[in-house]
């Protein structure tokens, strides 16, 4: 896919930034889920680090993945997706020269969005189980100014992420995020949301539109919207329902049952067809192979 391809689906992710509502994009993990999330009308997608963790390496999510893993993973995906992909690209995997790799590979990868975090990471010896540590707000900074300063692409979008709401209060969060926003990134990535108070004052205090990674099911897009948010992520159900469906069919298989008795429960040769370019292929093979 063009360079020029990726510039439109960037201009794309920018014209939600700067529109009125709040999206919630598709989960994917491969080539095959993002033309799938496509095929029922997503236009916006994220690959998550965890997701990514999981699907290359069945490895939970602690840094064990290497950013060749992942821009590789991205690489494949975008190859063929129209998606706008957001993608979570942890803490750069390292200091401010190693996030200016990260979003070097991860643009030419074909991203459209990309968030660098403030956690400490990876999780330090003797730290507390389950307890977040955030880098200095100094650090911070270089890293994202860095980031954007390696960006070749004006239409590239990152994102500064934050779990100061996890580790700190609300007002210090709101401090984080416009030292952050005076670095030139593009908004503002929200981990640990327990109130729609807390996205308006944070998107005040940054003037940037609000990603919003996890929130209480009693908060509607549509609140989040007029707060400021423009991206709201939904979890990554996808990748566990393809779990419980593999685990249903092998199981079924593995004790005997007939293939024939899976037809209501797995996609017809048609739908197959469609997500794999089939017919294109057939028309090289024509075109080329004759």
């Amino acid at each position: 896919m063009s360079h020029s391809r990726h510039t439109e689906q960037r201009q794309r992710f920018r014209n939600i930034l700067n529109g009125s509502k709040c999206l919630s994009p598709a989960s994917v993990y491969d080539p095959l889920s993002a033309r799938t999330a496509e095929s029922v009308g997503y236009q916006l997608g994220i690959l998550a680090g965890s997701v990514s963790s999981n699907t290359t390496l069945a490895a939970p999510d602690l840094i064990v993945l290497t950013l060749t893993d992942f821009a590789d993973q991205v690489r494949r995906i975008m190859r063929v997706s129209n998606l706008s992909l957001l993608v979570d690209a942890d803490h750069g995997y390292g200091n401010a020269l190693n996030v200016m790799r990260t979003v070097e590979e991860l643009e030419h990868a074909g991203v459209s969005a990309m968030s660098i975090e403030d956690t400490a990471l990876p999780i330090r010896f003797g730290q507390a189980e389950g307890a977040d540590e955030l880098i200095s707000m100094e650090e911070m900074v270089g890293k994202l100014k860095a980031a954007v300063a390696a960006r070749r692409d004006p239409t590239t979008v990152i994102a500064g992420r934050t779990a100061g709401l996890k580790v700190e209060d609300t007002e210090r969060t709101a401090k984080r995020a416009k030292a952050y926003a005076a670095t030139g990134v593009d908004c503002i990535f929200l981990i640990g949301v327990e109130s729609l108070e807390q996205v308006r004052i944070i998107h005040e205090a940054s003037q940037l539109p609000i990603v919003v990674g996890s929130a209480p099911a009693s908060i509607s897009r549509e609140d989040f919207a007029a707060a400021g948010a423009r991206v709201l992520l939904q979890g990554h159900q996808p990748v566990a329902a393809a779990v419980k469906a593999l685990r249903s069919v092998y199981e079924h298989l593995y004790q005997g049952g007939a293939p024939a008795d899976l037809k209501d429960s797995i996609a017809s040769a048609k739908e197959m067809d469609a997500l794999v370019f089939a017919a294109e292929y057939k028309q090289y093979m024509l075109d080329f192979l004759r």
